[in-house]
């Protein structure tokens, strides 16, 4: 499978994923993330069951405070 992660081409051996597998897969372990699939935000709730697919542009941002 083939998907644009963010702004890069990746390709994994699986027909799909889900949020949770992507972050998994790819060691996203930051606490405070935001996760967008076409443009569509997904809530930290959701991700275990958003399934990204073939061709789906996937950005994760990562959230870092200060002051």
């Amino acid at each position: 499978m083939k998907i644009i992660l963010n702004n890069t081409n990746e390709t994994f051996d699986v027909d799909h994923l889900t949020v949770a597998e992507l972050l998994q897969l790819k060691k996203f372990t930051f606490k405070m993330l935001i996760i967008k699939i076409n443009g569509n935000l997904v809530r930290q709730e959701n991700y275990a069951s958003a399934v990204i697919n073939e061709g789906d542009d996937v950005m994760v941002l990562h959230l870092i405070s200060g002051g």
